[in-house]
């Protein structure tokens, strides 16, 4: 039995927080134990429903006073008898490197790091590339990385794409009319049968939101009365980024077609309610994984082909890949997909077991 301690920030919400929940679920069903650090979170209770164990340090704050916990790790790795440690997160992997330091070689945990975003190169950032692994959530974070840190030694380089549960995005008829009545539900603007585009997000510029309002409104001038729903954008705290956006409709002339909501937990059955998907961040992000749920779920996706988004539509639906930023092309594409929608990819490659395997056989590689 394996003992695996991962590290990251915070349990509230996101991609790296769902990885360290899957990788904590594989572990136990496999037999070993496993424990997660960090501040806490609202995704805490979930984690130990699925028999891992939390212990509560503020590890992600960025303070000189987070070194404290240096000292509280290694007490930590020492007594719990860790046989790895997982960082998943900048300072915690600092922190990790400092601790594991201070510990005998014949006894240290083997040391593995997760590099899941597209960070800033910098010194700070290259600790993600000092595990004795380095799992890579795309091929574009493994070119990123041995790009921009070269003296890193390829062969300890690990590609594992993150992966969904096929359940979880079941295959939807299309069009869906029990889906879109429920969406109708949800907003008045989503009534009725107009085609209906769906970008979710959290309410941040760099999701991409303005450059959905104005391909709804170029496809509203070639003729298609298309509505789009923004699932997320409506967020505490964001008041003033969706009156932006309000703002912006009304001088586009879509306001009636627009529907900004909070997040919702039912996005599979918000993807069967629409017939185009769009994942328009203005950010290359390192994975994409709404081009595989939405594809899992049968709709068309439509996104700028940079990062691990335009590696997915590359592999899975080429039609869907436009030129980052440029408008008149998305436009087009848009109005192509919704007239002629490809054939969904008959099976989806990127599945949690997948990514759980691969993982623990990373696990299995450091410690026999």
């Amino acid at each position: 039995m394996l003992t695996v301690v991962q590290l990251l920030p915070a349990l509230e919400s996101g991609g790296v927080e769902r990885s360290t929940l899957e990788i904590a679920e594989a572990l136990v069903q496999a037999g070993h134990r496993a424990l997660v650090v960090s501040a806490g979170g609202r995704l805490v209770p979930r984690l130990q429903a699925l028999g891992a164990e939390h212990i509560t340090l503020d590890i992600g704050r960025k303070s000189p006073l987070t070194l404290r916990h240096v000292r509280r790790l290694r007490a930590l790795f020492a007594r719990e008898r860790v046989d790895l440690v997982h960082a998943r997160s900048r300072l915690p992997a600092w922190l990790a490197v400092l601790a594991l330091r201070g510990l005998p070689a014949a006894t240290r945990p083997r040391f593995v790091t997760t590099v899941h975003g597209l960070n800033s190169p910098s010194r700070y950032s290259a600790v993600m590339t000092r595990g004795e692994r380095v799992i890579c959530v795309s091929a574009s974070v493994r070119d990123y990385v041995l790009r921009h840190y070269p003296a890193t030694d390829a062969t300890k380089l690990r590609l594992i794409p993150r992966g969904i549960d096929p359940a979880m995005f079941p295959r939807a008829p299309r069009p869906d009319p029990a889906a879109r009545a429920w969406a109708a539900t949800q907003h008045p603007a989503l009534a009725g049968d107009a085609p209906l585009l769906l970008l979710p997000g959290r309410g941040t510029r760099l999701k991409g939101h303005a450059d959905a309002l104005k391909l709804l409104a170029d496809l509203h001038a070639r003729g298609v009365a298309a509505k789009l729903w923004l699932p997320g954008a409506r967020e505490a705290g964001r008041e003033a980024y969706i009156a932006e956006l309000e703002r912006d409709a009304a001088t586009l002339g879509i306001a009636d077609a627009v529907a900004f909501t909070p997040p919702t937990d039912a996005i599979a059955r918000a993807y069967a309610a629409s017939d185009l998907v769009l994942q328009l961040s203005r950010k290359p992000e390192s994975f994409g994984r709404t081009v595989v749920e939405a594809l899992a779920v049968g709709r068309p996706v439509l996104g700028w082909a940079h990062g691990g988004v335009g590696e997915l539509l590359a592999q899975l639906q080429p039609r869907g890949a436009v030129a980052p930023f440029d408008a008149a092309a998305l436009a087009a594409a848009a109005a192509e997909l919704l007239a002629q929608p490809p054939l969904p990819p008959a099976t989806i490659p990127h599945t949690l077991r997948a990514m759980q395997e691969s993982t623990l056989a990373v696990y299995a590689e450091l410690c026999g």
